[in-house]
């Protein structure tokens, strides 16, 4: 066990999203009960990645896919319960991602299955189960690793600041809630690098359209400077799309890197809060940029998520 744009994407996303639908929604999970990798959904990262001219063989950046699972559980031989969260991470270059109900349910079937004679066996068998299953299923490397539950919370981005201190709440108006690329400016400036978070993104699942929230961090360095005011305007146009976690991770990314010149620095993270146990946290950064915030994130053995929202 291993360790086109326009009418015809449209026609596409929505033969895939009915696709996915049609896998778990609105369906009784009847083999929770009973270890089932079949339950994995795997979804294409081009149908997205086409419509914004990211280029599969040349990615404008690097990164990873982030989940915490806190409600993991499984039985040992004997029956004794061991819950713990699970901490998984594979590449943005691969041609897949998970579904999260999909992988919500594969998880769930581990809760009454026996695996091991102790708890350190119980969770080493399931964590091999894990990333072989996600691996195969996904066609990457798939890691994960479970935190003891005394874990100790990591603040990852302590020094971002919010971008609600850069603008005036009481001029701004944002009239636009799909996204609007066209709202977002830029001016010149000498080269520094900029910090900022929002704690109010919001998007929608592609295939429940339940709300998402979360809050997204931006780091760049350019002589560029993004005005602040378009950048809220862009970020809340979010609020009426329906996009999967890392989509919009990589939208995001993909319109600010068009703003900025070729030798800028870039990073986006976007740390969604937990859904039906879950949460996501895709981050994507430029080939040649020096800040390493996310590092913590990226690392399966920290708890990184010190937010209040979690």
């Amino acid at each position: 066990m291993p360790a086109q744009a326009g009418i015809f994407y449209a026609k596409i996303s929505a033969m895939e999203t009915d696709k996915i639908a049609s896998t778990h929604l609105g369906k009784k999970s009847s083999g929770s009960e009973s270890y089932n990798p079949s339950l994995l959904v795997a979804v294409p990262r081009e149908e997205n990645r086409r419509q914004y001219k990211i280029e599969k063989n040349n990615l404008p950046f690097c990164g990873c896919d982030v989940w915490h699972a806190y409600e993991f559980s499984a039985l040992t031989l004997n029956g004794l319960p061991v819950t713990r969260l699970i901490k998984i991470k594979y590449d943005c270059k691969s041609d897949f991602l998970v579904e999260s109900k999909s992988l919500k349910l594969y998880l769930n079937s581990f809760n009454m299955s026996r695996f091991g004679s102790n708890t350190k066996e119980c969770l080493d068998i399931c964590r091999k189960h894990i990333e072989y299953d996600l691996s195969e299923k996904l066609q990457t490397a798939v890691t994960a690793s479970f935190l003891p539950n005394d874990a100790q919370r990591t603040e990852i981005f302590e020094d971002y600041q919010n971008i609600s201190d850069f603008i005036d709440e009481k001029s701004l108006r944002i009239e636009k809630f799909k996204e609007s690329p066209e709202v977002l400016d830029t001016e010149k400036s000498h080269k520094k690098e900029y910090r900022l978070m929002f704690e109010s993104l919001r998007s929608n699942c592609r295939v429940t359209h339940q709300p998402d929230f979360g809050d997204i961090y931006i780091y760049y360095r350019s002589e560029k400077h993004i005005k602040e005011d378009g950048l809220v305007k862009y970020l809340c146009s979010f609020r009426s799309e329906y996009h999967f976690h890392e989509e919009c991770c990589e939208m995001i990314f993909k319109r600010i890197y068009d703003l900025l010149d070729a030798d800028d620095e870039l990073m986006v993270c976007a740390l969604y809060t937990r859904r039906g146990g879950i949460d996501i946290s895709p981050v994507r950064y430029s080939k040649n940029c020096s800040a390493d915030d996310f590092t913590k994130l990226s690392d399966l053995n920290i708890f990184a998520r010190a937010g209040a929202k979690q």
